[in-house]
């Protein structure tokens, strides 16, 4: 089982080569969980969304990696590029929601919670491209699936998959 790492508060910005800053976007949180042929997105309160976001699912399926964990947040991003909380949340706009992954947990059977957060950052970005790391957003089908990795890691699930 993988809890999700939630973010504590502070008052002052760390510095230092022993951390990453990362931009936090309003959304829901999804741990994305593929073993084999299934897929299921579960939210941080426990519930399954697959249904809810079926796109992220098939993504996820499209893979070469049949087993990992991702930790994410589904939002929807609007005409400014800010995360839009109240669109997300009313539901009407669900074919317009984004996965922003920012950590592997697991990867072919290996925990990799353990790791320092920069392997497994640099774990997901194999788990999403053979390529350029350079691309941000590409167009899968219908919608757009973005992965934010951190300010030094920008990767695209889709052109991972058409890599295949």
């Amino acid at each position: 089982m993988f809890d999700f790492c939630l973010p504590t508060q502070s008052t002052a910005v760390p510095g230092g080569q022993d951390w990453l800053h990362e931009i936090k976007f309003d959304g829901y949180r999804l741990r994305v969980e593929r073993n084999g042929d299934r897929v299921r997105l579960i939210t941080r309160g426990g519930y399954d969304w697959t249904k809810r976001f079926p796109w992220i699912a098939e993504a996820a399926l499209k893979n070469r990696q049949k087993n990992f964990v991702i930790d994410g947040e589904a939002v929807i991003l609007g005409v400014d590029g800010y995360s839009d909380f109240s669109a997300l949340h009313s539901g009407k706009n669900n074919d317009e929601v984004q996965l922003c992954a920012f950590d592997v947990l697991a990867m072919d059977g290996d925990d990799m919670r353990d790791l320092p957060l920069s392997m497994r950052k640099a774990n997901l970005a194999r788990l999403f491209s053979t390529r350029t790391l350079l691309q941000i957003i590409c167009v899968l089908g219908p919608v757009v699936v973005m992965k934010w990795l951190s300010s030094h890691y920008d990767f695209s699930w889709a052109s991972a998959l058409a890599a295949e």
